[in-house]
């Protein structure tokens, strides 16, 4: 994921490799730093910008928690993909929503 990152050419491995991770693997904390360093460094405009929030979505549900941090990547997001959609995909917005349906208080 990291080298996704530096090189667009990898997002597509790295978009696959962060939903297996925050579908399948079991250190919340793991899946969360992945998750904001994905959703704070990506250019904008990658899809792996919308995937990240997603994916916060994804651990909420999982772990019944996130950090204040990955909080606020997944509010940032989602608030980006509503601005430009050509920024952040609409990933994000779905993500969002299931911060705020599985933690109750965002």
């Amino acid at each position: 994921m990291e080298r996704a990152l530096l090189d667009r050419s990898c997002e597509g491995e790295a978009a696959s490799v962060l939903v297996g991770t925050a579908l399948s693997d079991d250190d919340a904390e793991f899946v969360e730093y992945w998750c904001v360093q994905i959703g704070t460094r990506a250019v904008p405009g990658s899809p792996l910008l919308g995937l990240a929030g997603l994916c916060l979505g994804h651990a909420a549900r999982r772990f019944g928690r996130l950090s204040e941090e990955a909080l606020a990547v997944a509010k940032a997001l989602a608030t980006r993909a509503e601005a430009d959609p050509t920024d952040v995909d609409g990933r994000a917005l779905d993500g969002y929503d299931d911060v705020r349906s599985f933690l109750h208080r965002w």
